[in-house]
């Protein structure tokens, strides 16, 4: 692999530089400034994740035979070649600003057939979640290892929640998500057609789901605040972190 096809694109540093920008403001004392710098560290920090979680995909899809990922510029970082870029960030930038929830943007298309086995296949897939579920790790280490501002710190923390949550819905067993794709290749070809038609809209009807039925949000946050606690998360300062985000409600 030459050095030229991981080098990162211009707009994922420029989504680096929103989110470092967003942190320096959320670092302020409290008001108008630091609640900005809040929200602005966690929109660009969620939109680089997506190019990082998209990027884990492919670069192991890469390892494992699908020589394709790298023309197709998949590693290149570019959240523009992950599918539509409504799709892949202006959504889920919107779905998390209006709720919190951090459902899944775009995906990359991976040439299955040229892996090397259907464990593969499956590990393709869980790459994503377990990007996400990593980046929450590094940034519960950094805020607790770190003397930072509060405003910071709630922001990294609320940050890492959300990473998380995102690791814990991409891993339900849903069609269109990355839970499904790990099973599928060991699915009947019935079994599989019918996750083909029902693919496009799962993921947003798992959204209807978790805004509309308590019961359901609950044991999903639930299990989130368990495995955030697991890795040494404050949900205290997630919490904080939540309501800075969400300053509007």
């Amino acid at each position: 692999m030459r050095r030229t096809d991981l080098a990162p694109s211009p707009l994922f540093l420029l989504l680096l530089a929103a989110t470092i920008a967003g942190g320096a403001l959320a670092s302020a004392d409290a008001g108008p400034v630091r609640t900005g710098g809040v929200v602005l560290l966690v929109l660009g920090g969620w939109a680089a994740s997506l190019c990082l979680h998209e990027f884990g995909h492919a670069l192991l899809a890469y390892r494992g035979g699908d020589r394709s990922v790298r023309a197709k510029g998949y590693l290149t970082l570019d959240i523009r070649r992950y599918t539509d870029p409504v799709f892949s960030l202006l959504l889920p930038l919107l779905l998390l600003a209006a709720g919190g929830i951090p459902l899944p943007g775009g995906a990359v298309w991976i040439e299955r057939s040229a892996l090397r086995s259907r464990g593969v296949e499956s590990a393709v897939s869980l790459a994503g979640p377990l990007t996400n579920l990593a980046l929450g790790v590094a940034l519960v280490a950094t805020v607790a290892t770190t003397a930072l501002p509060i405003g910071l710190a709630i922001g990294l923390s609320y940050l890492a929640l959300v990473q998380v949550l995102a690791f814990v819905i991409n891993i339900l067993p849903v069609p269109g998500l990355d839970g499904f794709g790990a099973l599928e290749p060991y699915l009947s070809p019935p079994s599989r057609r019918f996750a083909a038609t029902v693919r496009p809209f799962a993921p947003l009807a798992l959204f209807v789901i978790i805004i509309s039925v308590p019961v359901v949000a609950g044991a999903l946050f639930g299990i989130t605040g368990v495995v955030f606690g697991a890795i040494g998360g404050d949900l205290g300062a997630a919490s904080a972190g939540l309501s800075e985000f969400l300053f509007w409600r």
